[in-house]
């Protein structure tokens, strides 16, 4: 059975394909009740789950009962869109980093669910041993410079 986390972001991923928008409005406290959890473990899946780095940006509102806008970031393949990618990037990168860029480009269907799983495995620690305390800027070069490839960038 699935953890409770990810029913929620299962729930919230599924409610937003359908909105014909691209955001989506909850009340926090309704969703902790269809769940019959707290309202903090829905704000963790917002805060883990729905980040910018995987795409999304969440507002919250105070007031009349209070609710939560989630928006779904428009991805664009331009050059003010790589510009960002390699400021995200920078010029070292740590594996977890890494992996929410590659999990972030995958959900905006930017890149296949090969060339994330090859990103993955081409950036981990085991296979970067060898460059040891040069391991997270020899991943931010190569993370970089794929992206750029597959993105038809140069």
């Amino acid at each position: 059975m699935a953890r409770l986390s990810d029913e929620i972001e299962e729930f919230i991923k599924a409610m937003l394909n359908e909105s014909r928008e691209s955001q989506l409005q909850i009340v926090r406290n309704e969703l902790a009740n269809y769940f019959s959890c707290a309202p903090s473990q829905i704000n963790y899946v917002l805060t883990t789950r729905f980040t910018t780095n995987k795409g999304y940006y969440i507002e919250s509102k105070r007031g009349g009962g209070g609710c939560i806008i989630i928006r779904r970031l428009e991805v664009r393949n331009d050059d003010s869109f790589m510009e960002s990618i390699n400021e995200k990037i920078g010029d070292s990168i740590t594996y977890n980093s890494a992996y929410q860029v590659i999990n972030g480009l995958f959900e905006a269907q930017m890149i296949t669910k090969t060339e994330a799983d090859m990103l993955r495995v081409v950036l981990n620690d085991r296979t970067l041993i060898a460059a040891n305390d040069n391991r997270n800027r020899l991943r931010a070069d190569i993370l970089k410079s794929v992206i750029m490839i597959i993105l038809n960038k140069e």
